[in-house]
């Protein structure tokens, strides 16, 4: 019998592959019977095994709350170019910061 964590880990794996076909990358983090992908700034994917979760950047007009999206886990590739539509509107919003060139170690007196 397949654990809870097991199937959602497999399942974030399977997201995360889906993901790096769209050139995005994500980290995958396990714990407590569900799967977690970080992929960016308001973007964080969680799976049961079962679907997938993430919010889809709008807020309840009655509560505040936020709106989230859900995905059947067992079509990861599907799931994965929704949650790229999601990344594209995140990375218009927060850039990632310019790269900064190391720093140039003094030298020895």
């Amino acid at each position: 019998m397949i654990t809870e964590a097991a199937r959602s880990s497999h399942a974030a794996e399977q997201l995360r592959a889906a993901l790096a076909d769209l050139g995005i990358t994500a980290g995958v983090h396990q714990g407590h019977g569900a799967a977690l992908l970080s992929v960016w700034v308001d973007l964080l994917v969680w799976s049961d095994g079962v679907h997938f979760m993430w919010w889809n950047g709008e807020h309840s007009a009655r509560t505040g709350r936020r709106k989230y999206a859900a995905h059947p886990a067992d079509n990861p590739a599907t799931a994965a170019r929704r949650i790229a539509a999601r990344y594209a509107d995140l990375r218009a919003a927060h850039p990632a910061p310019p790269l900064r060139a190391p720093r140039a170690e003094a030298a020895p007196l």
